[in-house]
């Protein structure tokens, strides 16, 4: 286990491999706190982010990737996977879950 910067317990968990998310696509991770969606960019980076827009609920694992970015598929909000604001002119947050990769396996941080 480890701590993050407010001092709550995490721990890592292992959810595959980089490879088999396509570059530019997402996969869905069920967690006991809801759905993570998990992207892969072009540059081979991975984030991950709760699987709702902060606009209406849209589902952002179907929406399209681009950069560091990825754009929801039901209204076209983009939110900024860096920090997981939305773009201007919306407003708005997702929140992130921290995400490493180890030897080629992607590991997220999950609260204990």
């Amino acid at each position: 286990m480890t701590m993050d910067s407010v001092g709550i317990e995490s721990r890592w968990v292992e959810v595959g491999a980089v490879d088999d998310i396509p570059r530019q696509g997402a996969r869905v991770v069920a967690t006991p706190r809801g759905d993570v969606a998990v992207f892969r960019t072009l540059d081979d980076t991975v984030f991950a982010v709760d699987d709702r827009c902060p606009h209406k609920g849209g589902p952002l694992s179907q929406g399209t990737v681009h950069g560091h970015a990825v754009t929801c598929p039901l209204h076209n909000w983009v939110i900024d996977l860096e920090t997981g604001e939305a773009c201007a002119p919306d407003e708005g947050c997702v929140t992130r879950i921290p995400v490493r990769v180890q030897d080629g396996r992607i590991l997220l941080a999950m609260v204990a």
